[in-house]
């Protein structure tokens, strides 16, 4: 598809017409190509003086030490052992599912630092300045009058996740403007640079080759302008033709006012994008009448229109209304509001974070933002809800002549509907991977624990595994949400374990080593007289108000004990609860019990989940992601997810076990899993791998100086 023909001269930056004449400064990055006429001669002499084989063996050596380097950039591919296992694993029927008990401890509460015997009510962040809150506000969650939990240092360092992405240390939250730029994946998110708390928000910014094994590079936007001075907020990028990009983002004024900026590469050769300016005449766009200045952020990707034109939409609320405003442009440097919405829903509440973006209905590969008409396509509307900091999406048809989106089910509406994901994962972003010919999508995923336990540990929040996004053909209402390939490359040993049957009211523990970094797929068949003999009824299970996984019924909960000690004292169950309505149909719950996740006090122990749509023919399924605090459960092959931050004090490191357990009244379950270890992914940072090559270098030199 033409999206468009721009005119002007090559270099980078908008002018009248296109992004070609603005001014950028562009400053030379060490080793960029000059040459060192002292470097050179130190080689001619290496390998020419009266010393060279031993030189040569230094060289070599420093050869192999930038070899290693590479290889812990790139990573390595594991071989993976199958082990099969059998079906006779012994059971435990003494299954303690049970509700957690009352911490009746009264102790004084106090504000500020949490002192011993206290417990800490830490005072709301963001709020004031126009954004969701950023802090667990514990007390509000069930907490007040109880103790801060002590952590040890061993607690606390096992909470730091190996494959997923975070930065090593201090705040991280909204994903912005990811893309694909000349072989590289581009990942830019919200840091605090001082501290494990928000505030002081810039862009940080890493690259990849693989959305897994990341390099952190310098940080790309920093708030050093009146117009973003109190934070760089959340923003996209779209890529013009001719490889140009733009970059729309939110900034917060000296005067806590929300703007949109313009930010483009200082140099749009380099694929690693180092280097990055503002447009001079920022900011592009201020609050139009009508809208509170509070209330205006977090521009999508722009999408391209028969008309010549470019449109993008902003998230923002008149009342309790939320609303995707849309704006048209042509060169990025001017704009205009387009009259009305392109949706709204009452009741919902303010709207950050907006996506907009086409899905084939027949086709499971992705689509570019820009393709908006044909008999197969649909768009997804997805929104933010700063109330309930929840990300919800509706799929429906969008109107480019009318310039609105209609939901093809109003009773899933965005922000009352249909969640990206039910558990803790908020602020998501999605761009097109042109290469791979897919939709991908970031998430944040915050912490549970108490602010005082981040500040000790110095880091706070993780990013999801980026997830493959696409219509569900089998259902024909939803989405489809899997973590990408890429993340496979990760697995190491396996165990297979074949047809357990697991009785009703008992558990079964499997031996998978540890269990802290997993790759989780199983099956489960439930057997057919349970199902016959389950009564038809008005019954409205709910994850989240029907007791959890204490809460037994004749076909159900049954799952998964993911981090649990083996006394049962922690445990976190990932599980299927099935029920029979006066209809005669199934429906089949999956959730996520968090309230025995931990002894810990300054936690939050939600349990979540909702219902999953299962077809006549198929079996219940999982794939559940583990890497230390963080667990992702995908169930039925992505069409409901539920991501959970996760806190033991004793199932941790070789005392964390996995279980398969059945709390059902009536049902026994038949169950195959398969359990993959996961490797480590590297995180690098661009700083160290340049202070490691200047290391081998200054190895060379030394050496032969004295030799």
């Amino acid at each position: 598809m033409v999206l468009g023909t721009f005119t002007g001269n090559s270099s980078s930056g908008p002018d009248d017409h296109d992004l070609g004449r603005l001014p950028y400064s562009y400053k030379a990055l060490p080793g960029d190509g000059r040459r060192n006429e002292a470097d050179d001669g130190m080689i001619n002499s290496l390998l020419n003086g009266p010393r060279w084989p031993v030189r040569i063996g230094l060289v070599i050596l420093s050869g192999l030490l930038m070899l290693v380097l590479l290889m812990t950039l790139l990573g390595q591919d594991n071989k993976i052992e199958v082990i099969k296992m059998e079906a006779n694993a012994p059971t435990r029927n003494d299954i303690p599912v049970t509700v957690p008990p009352e911490d009746n401890v009264e102790v004084h509460v106090v504000r500020g630092q949490p002192t011993k015997g206290s417990s800490w009510m830490p005072g709301s962040r963001g709020k004031d300045k126009g954004v969701s809150e950023k802090t667990n506000q514990l007390p509000y969650h069930g907490l007040r009058g109880k103790l801060v939990s002590e952590w040890n240092v061993m607690q606390l360092a096992w909470q730091r996740t190996t494959f997923h992405f975070q930065p090593d240390e201090n705040w991280m939250n909204d994903p912005n403007g990811p893309l694909m730029y000349k072989g590289w994946y581009h990942f830019f998110y919200q840091y605090n640079p001082n501290g494990p708390v928000w505030g002081d928000i810039v862009w940080g910014h890493a690259v990849s080759k693989d959305l897994i094994r990341w390099t952190h590079v310098s940080t790309a936007l920093l708030a050093d302008a009146w117009y973003d001075a109190n934070g760089v907020w959340t923003g996209s990028a779209t890529v013009l033709p001719g490889g140009k990009i733009a970059m729309l983002y939110t900034g917060s004024t000296n005067d806590t006012v929300q703007v949109q900026n313009l930010a483009y590469p200082a140099d749009p050769s380099d694929p690693l994008l180092i280097s990055w300016v503002k447009y001079p005449e920022n900011p592009v766009l201020v609050p139009p009448p009508g809208i509170d200045p509070h209330d205006f952020r977090d521009p999508t990707t722009a999408w391209y229109t028969a008309a010549g034109k470019w449109r993008f939409s902003i998230g923002s609320k008149v009342n309790r209304t939320g609303i995707a405003l849309v704006y048209e442009t042509a060169d990025f440097k001017t704009f205009e509001l387009v009259d009305g919405v392109l949706h709204a829903v009452a009741g919902t509440g303010m709207w950050e974070c907006v996506d907009f973006y086409p899905v084939s209905t027949i086709d499971p590969k992705g689509m570019d933002t820009s393709v908006v008409h044909g008999p197969h396509v649909k768009h997804v509307l997805k929104a933010s809800l700063d109330d309930d900091r929840n990300d919800y999406y509706a799929i429906g048809r969008y109107d480019e002549e009318r310039r609105v989106w209609v939901p093809d089910s109003p009773e899933i509406d965005v922000g009352i509907g249909l969640k990206y994901d039910y558990g803790k994962y908020y602020a998501s972003k999605t761009f097109y991977d042109e290469v791979k010919r897919r939709r991908v999508l970031w998430g944040w995923v915050p912490e549970s624990d108490s602010e005082a336990a981040d500040i000790r540990k110095g880091w706070a929040s993780v990013q999801a595994i980026p997830r493959r996004i696409w219509f569900d053909q089998e259902t024909g209402s939803n989405l489809l949400i899997w973590p990408v390939e890429e993340v496979e490359g990760l697995r190491r040993s396996r165990k297979d374990f074949v047809n357990i049957v697991v009785q009703a009211g008992s558990s079964v523990p499997l031996d998978v080593g540890f269990t802290t970094e997993l790759d989780i797929i199983a099956e489960f068949e439930i057997d057919r007289e349970a199902l016959e003999r389950l009564p038809a009824s008005d019954e409205q299970y709910s994850c989240s108000s029907s007791g959890g996984a204490a809460h037994r019924g004749a076909v159900g909960p049954f799952g998964l004990l993911v981090l649990t000690a083996e006394d049962f004292s922690e445990q976190t169950p990932i599980y299927f609860y099935v029920t029979k309505g006066n209809d005669g149909n199934l429906k089949t719950s999956f959730c996520t019990d968090l309230s025995r996740s931990s002894m810990a006090v300054d936690v939050v122990k939600d349990i979540t989940g909702s219902t999953v749509p299962v077809l006549r023919g198929e079996k219940l399924s999982v794939r559940i992601l583990i890497d230390h605090s963080i667990v992702e459960a995908f169930a039925q092959g992505g069409r409901t997810c539920i991501t959970s931050r996760v806190y033991p004090t004793k199932a941790i490191h070789e005392d964390a076990k996995l279980f398969l357990f059945n709390n059902a009244t009536e049902a026994t379950i038949t169950a195959s899993i398969n359990t993959w270890q996961m490797s480590p992914a590297s995180m690098v940072h661009h700083s160290i791998v340049l202070q490691l090559l200047f290391i081998s270098l200054t190895f060379i030199k030394i050496s032969y100086q004295y030799l």
